[in-house]
């Protein structure tokens, strides 16, 4: 967003301006992420976790890189492959402990970016795009997370894989022609591990690119904020740098102080065990689970267990899993409020913290656990009311509540009503 305040790039000598004239990207930085972008004044912790995520995707690339390096797509030597990467590659082990865990924390840095999103209805106008680019961006990493699930080839790799690929069996007519062509074959085997490994390898790189046009779609309107109100004055906002990278910088530190916990520690934690066996197609698990990141969606799949009419239950929970996320892109037109921060809507806020949350702490729970009751039953109330949120009871409140009273200004919002400071007739440091 152009804002007429905000500072110009000037080069400081003959090199960069040099440089500026035949390739601007030190201009490009400087307006992107530097002084010359202007942020709303009023930015909490819960927007760092966009920067956050970037930085493990850039994590998630590096190790990968590495580990692709020495690992061999092979279904006779990928589970030797990768015990040879941890016992004999010099930093093999960290480089793939990295990778797993950097995986499990690219998610919660996500999951915690989009309940800010959801919260603060940051997929309202004008921010639809962003909002769209970043579920594309959120199914592009469970496809790219399945697929290096896979990799090691144990036995939760192997199983998970027939699983998964499985559920599009249950599609009429094309169903099996699909799974045997995702496959390349009828069973995970050496046609799948190197369509897996080869896509698993492609994909970040895919997401990056989504990423830039992410960022630069925000750039276009500019960032939110909690308060929701759009930036009015010079007096709203700060240059992102110093400010935001100051305040991003310690976000950042605290990220990698629980990473590195978890890489050095207990790197195991969010595995699973039995991930450590070579993969047997003739010994099935007795629990067959994902990974955690995919547990909500696998419980909502799992909650559909009786036949309606001529629909298999089946083919009803795969419909569910994929219409969960798939619903999302509908959400700046489902929700028709005209506030956007979920600080002065009352009903929303009731039915966000005490509806929504817990049906996803439900749902959490209930996909790490067996299948049976009295989870099933569980899963089964908090995947209708999830679909009961999103479809029925956001439009009506959006329609129907009273919001509170919005803050004339971002500069209100945080210095008080102030006249002269709200219309930035007084913008000196002893206001």
């Amino acid at each position: 967003m152009s804002f007429p305040w905000a500072r110009q790039y000037e080069p400081s000598n003959g090199f960069t301006k040099f440089l500026d004239e035949r390739l601007p990207l030190p201009r490009l930085v400087y307006n992107a992420i530097g002084a010359g972008y202007p942020v709303p004044r009023n930015l909490s912790y819960f927007w760092n976790f966009g920067v956050l995520a970037g930085f493990f995707l850039v994590v998630q690339i590096v190790t990968g890189v590495v580990l692709a390096m020495h690992y061999a797509a092979n279904a006779q030597v990928a589970f030797a492959t990768t015990e040879h990467i941890m016992r004999d590659v010099n930093w093999g082990w960290l480089m793939r402990y990295a990778h797993a865990n950097g995986a499990s924390f690219f998610f919660i840095v996500v999951y915690l970016h989009i309940f800010r999103g959801l919260f603060y209805s940051s997929y309202k106008a004008p921010r639809e795009m962003i909002w769209l680019l970043g579920v594309v961006i959120f199914l592009l990493m469970m496809a790219t997370a399945f697929m290096g699930y896979v990799l090691p080839w144990g036995q939760m790799s192997f199983w998970g894989a027939k699983v998964i690929t499985g559920l599009f069996g249950a599609i009429p007519l094309v169903g099996e022609p699909i799974q045997v062509w995702l496959l390349g074959g009828f069973a995970p085997d050496n046609a799948a591990l190197n369509r897996f490994f080869s896509l698993h390898f492609l994909l970040p790189f895919v997401i990056a690119g989504v990423v830039i046009l992410h960022i630069w779609a925000l750039h276009i309107p500019g960032s939110s904020n909690p308060t929701g109100v759009e930036v009015k004055t010079e007096s709203d906002t700060v240059p992102f740098h110093p400010y935001y990278t100051a305040k991003d910088g310690f976000g950042l530190g605290i990220a990698l102080l629980l990473y590195f916990a978890m890489v050095f520690f207990l790197p195991n934690a969010l595995g699973h065990p039995d991930n450590y066996i070579e993969a047997n197609p003739l010994s099935t698990p007795a629990h067959i689970v994902p990974e955690w990141y995919f547990w909500p969606f696998y419980a909502i799949l799992r909650a559909f267990t009786v036949d309606f009419f001529f629909v298999p239950a089946k083919l009803m929970g795969v419909i569910a899993m994929f219409a969960s996320i798939l619903l999302w892109f509908f959400l700046p037109w489902l929700d028709k409020s005209p506030v956007r921060s979920g600080h002065y809507r009352p009903m929303f806020r009731k039915f966000f913290w005490f509806g929504l949350i817990p049906a996803m702490i439900v749902l959490f729970i209930c996909g790490g656990a067996p299948a049976e009751e009295p989870f099933v039953m569980l899963s089964q109330i908090a995947t209708a009311y999830y679909f009961l949120h999103f479809l029925v009871i956001l439009p009506i409140i959006s329609s129907v509540e009273k919001p509170e009273p919005l803050p004339y200004s971002i500069t209100e919002a945080v210095l008080g009503s102030d006249k002269k400071v709200v219309k930035g007739e007084n913008t000196s440091p002893a206001v």
